[in-house]
C-alpha cells in the first residue's frame, strides 16, 4: 500500500545514510521527496532518481544547515517548488569522531554540533510549520546516546541528541492543536558509512545491543515512515528506540 501517494516528505541530510534509506522508502510508500545535501551532489541525485523511479517527483538542494539561514531557506524552496509540504524529516546530524578528550575539545567543534544537531531541527520545524496542514508530521532523528551515554567520549553528541528529544516534546504541544504530529526516531547502531559495521568500534557497540548485531538504515527507514502515514495521528511527543535493546 503506497500510504503516503501525493504527499510530499523534506529529509535533511537524505542524501546518503539512514537519510537515504528514509527518502527510499518514503518514495516506494508514494510521497514526492526532496533531500538536503552539503557536499554529496552525485549522491542526492542518486537519490532523486530512486524517487522518480518510484513514480514520485524528487528534489536535491544543498544547503548547509550549520547556517539557520540555509535551513529556512531550503524548507521554504521546497514548499514551494512542490507546492505544498506534509513530512519534514530532520535527520541532518553533525558527530566529531576525531576522539578528541572532552577538556580539549574547540568550541567551533561545540558550535557545529549544536547548530547541525539543534538549532537546524528547531529551525527547520518553525519554517516548515508555515507550510503544513492538518495531518502534517514532524519526524525528529535522534540517538540512543540522547537518553543513556554507556561510555566515555560522546558527551557532545549525546547532549545534542538529549536537547533534540526536548525539542520533539515542545514541538507536539505547540503543533498538535493544528492537528500536526511530532515524533523522534532514536537509532541504535547502524550499518552506514559513518559507522560501519566492520568497522573498529562495531564489536563494543554490537554487543551493548540485545540481539547482538547492527540496524539496516531500512530498519531506521521502516519505523519512520509508520511515523508518517495518515494512520498514526494520536502518536505524538514520543521517542520510538529503535536500537536492538541498547537501552532496554
Amino acid at each position: 500500500m503506497r500510504s503516503l501517494m501525493g504527499h510530499v516528505a523534506l529529509v535533511t541530510g537524505g542524501s546518503r545514510g539512514i537519510g537515504a534509506a528514509i527518502a527510499r522508502r518514503l518514495a516506494e510508500d508514494g510521497a514526492h521527496v526532496a533531500v538536503t545535501y552539503v557536499h554529496n551532489a552525485d549522491q542526492a541525485q542518486d537519490v532523486v532518481r530512486f524517487v522518480e523511479k518510484a513514480g514520485g517527483k524528487g528534489l536535491a538542494v544543498r544547503a548547509d544547515f550549520s547556517d539557520a539561514e540555509q535551513v529556512g531557506r531550503a524548507v521554504d524552496e521546497v514548499a514551494s517548488f512542490f507546492g505544498r509540504l506534509d513530512v519534514l524529516v530532520n535527520n541532518a546530524g553533525f558527530m566529531d569522531v576525531s576522539g578528541t578528550p572532552l577538556a580539549e575539545i574547540p568550541l567551533d567543534v561545540v558550535d557545529r554540533t549544536l547548530d547541525v544537531n539543534v538549532r537546524a531541527a528547531f529551525v527547520a520545524a518553525q519554517r516548515a510549520a508555515r507550510h503544513l496542514e492538518r495531518g502534517g508530521r514532524v519526524i525528529n532523528i535522534g540517538s540512543c546516546l540522547g537518553s543513556r551515554v554507556p561510555g566515555p567520549g560522546a558527551t557532545l553528541y549525546a547532549m545534542s541528541k538529549s536537547a533534540l528529544t526536548g525539542l520533539t516534546k515542545g514541538l507536539a504541544r505547540d503543533l498538535g492543536p493544528r492537528g500536526i504530529t511530532v515524533n523522534q526516531v532514536s537509532p541504535g547502531p547502524t550499518d552506514t558509512d559513518m559507522n560501519p559495521s566492520d568497522g573498529p568500534h562495531a564489536d563494543a557497540q554490537r554487543a551493548l545491543t540485545a540481539v547482538g548485531r547492527y540496524a539496516s538504515p531500512e530498519e531506521i527507514a521502516a519505523c519512520v515512515t509508520f511515523l508518517a502515514g495518515q494512520a498514526e495521528g494520536f502518536i505524538t511527543g514520543a521517542d520510538l528506540a529503535v536500537d536492538g535493546g541498547t537501552n532496554a
